[in-house]
């Protein structure tokens, strides 16, 4: 196949969630997968609501998951392009003037419903005549101005959902431009896809109907040769079966990243969900994009569980290398040639990435030991190996403990474990007590802080 181009568009009016996040992933790892290319473009023909420091919040959450755009632009910068493309549908016949206020289409809405038709637009904007149209702009009505759309049915093989299509007939003419004259979503995105050449349209099945309509458009535009592909995939909703929302927040990229969610587990998460394949922890991206199949999605909706993710988070961090965290142990100034067997140690016990700077406290900084049997603590003390200590150190140590007092399972591991670390539970002592060392093994079982 030719190398595909795909696009994420996000509208800079809120934060990006985990729904917005499988959208974003599905075309990036697509384009991965092929060799091909991503662009992120940002639909901000909404002047009001468009917000430039969610657009930077979202290429920030973008770059999170891993997600490096080929090519970034905006639709604000874009308007030559929709004026020369309504003008064309004007001089065809296909664009056209309507003067109903919202309140007048409601009322004739809910008529139709009353005499069980669909409340689908009648057109009679198109039928007023050049005089009618002047009165009522002497009356101080601006238009809106809607696509005439061909009575067909329209035919597409769907990358998700196969062999699809929508009797247009059944729809309504849909409104392309407000009465402010500032652009509706549709014309400005089919006339960028074009521009841009655009190949594969991936995006969330709420957009199924507005496929037949752009269709239409793409055809009239810029000929019925250059039709991209489309795939439709199920949305992600809350565990409860809740939308996910960018104006409240739901489940947003930034605030899983602020509750320590490892980037590799929402990328999982929001491309797994709802999908034939189980969930379970990536190494990277690439591993995700592998197997990508957008016709093994389900049809159904994928609820998403927060607590899923919770734990995939720590599994994820749990199968980390140490070159895939070196940088961010380095950031928290742990880095030397301990950094390494300190994090294969404690990496299995991590909930969340930051468990690491208490973990390199106990390793590196200084803690006031739990004495739970000072008599104990004090005669294991003087039997601590000369260093250099190996991961043999513990067993070896441990065994001579329990032959000089006898003791063994919980009642000798238990308050060893207490005095060294100050923790009821944690990494495996073979492996930190070798970091930890001698000297402030031998003062916290002396009870002193070390």
């Amino acid at each position: 196949m030719p190398h595909p181009i795909v696009r994420f568009a996000p509208s800079p009016t809120g934060r990006i969630h985990i729904g917005n996040a499988r959208t974003a992933l599905l075309n990036f790892l697509y384009a991965k997968k092929h060799h091909g290319e991503f662009i992120l473009r940002f639909d901000d023909t909404d002047v009001e609501r468009s917000k430039e420091e969610y657009a930077q919040a979202i290429e920030v959450d973008l770059a999170w998951l891993g997600i490096a755009p080929d090519r970034v632009l905006r639709q604000s910068e874009r308007f030559a392009l929709y004026h020369a493309a309504a003008a064309k549908l004007r001089d065809a016949g296909r664009l056209y003037p309507c003067y109903e206020t919202p309140e007048e289409l409601d009322r004739k809405r809910k008529r139709q419903q009353a005499r069980g038709l669909p409340p689908v637009y009648d057109r009679a904007g198109l039928a007023l005549s050049a005089s009618e149209r002047a009165k009522l702009e002497a009356e101080g009505r601006k238009p809106h101005w809607r696509f005439k759309l061909d009575h067909d049915i329209i035919r597409w093989n769907d990358m998700v959902r196969g062999a699809s299509h929508i009797d247009c007939a059944s729809l309504s003419d849909p409104v392309l431009l407000r009465e402010d004259a500032t652009y509706l979503y549709t014309l400005p995105s089919v006339v960028d896809d074009a521009a841009l050449n655009v190949t594969h349209i991936i995006r969330g099945e709420d957009h199924v109907t507005n496929t037949a309509v752009q269709l239409q458009l793409f055809a009239l535009l810029m000929g019925p040769e250059r039709l991209p592909a489309f795939g439709h995939h199920n949305l992600l909703a809350s565990a409860s079966g809740e939308a996910l929302s960018k104006r409240t927040g739901s489940l947003s990229i930034g605030g899983l990243r602020d509750a320590g969610i490892e980037s590799l587990a929402v990328a999982a998460a929001a491309v797994m969900t709802g999908s034939s394949v189980a969930l379970h922890p990536i190494a990277s991206l690439e591993e995700l994009a592998g197997p990508l199949d957008l016709s093994q999605l389900s049809r159904s909706q994928a609820r998403f569980d927060p607590a899923e993710l919770t734990a995939l988070s720590a599994r994820t961090l749990h199968g980390l290398s140490f070159e895939a965290v070196r940088d961010r142990l380095a950031a928290h100034d742990i880095t030397g040639h301990k950094a390494q067997p300190f994090w294969l140690a404690v990496r299995g016990n991590l909930a969340a990435f930051l468990d690491v700077v208490d973990w390199w406290r106990v390793v590196e900084g200084e803690m006031t030991p739990v004495a739970e049997d000072t008599v104990f603590l004090a005669a294991a003390a003087e039997h601590l190996p000369e260093e250099p200590w190996d991961e043999n150190a513990w067993k070896n140590w441990t065994e001579e403990v329990k032959k000089l007092t006898g003791r063994k399972g919980r009642a000798l591991f238990h308050p060893l474990r207490l005095a060294l670390t100050g923790r009821e539970t944690g990494p495996e002592l073979a492996a930190l007590l070798p970091l930890i060392g001698k000297a402030k093994a031998a003062a916290r079982l002396s009870g002193r802080a070390a």
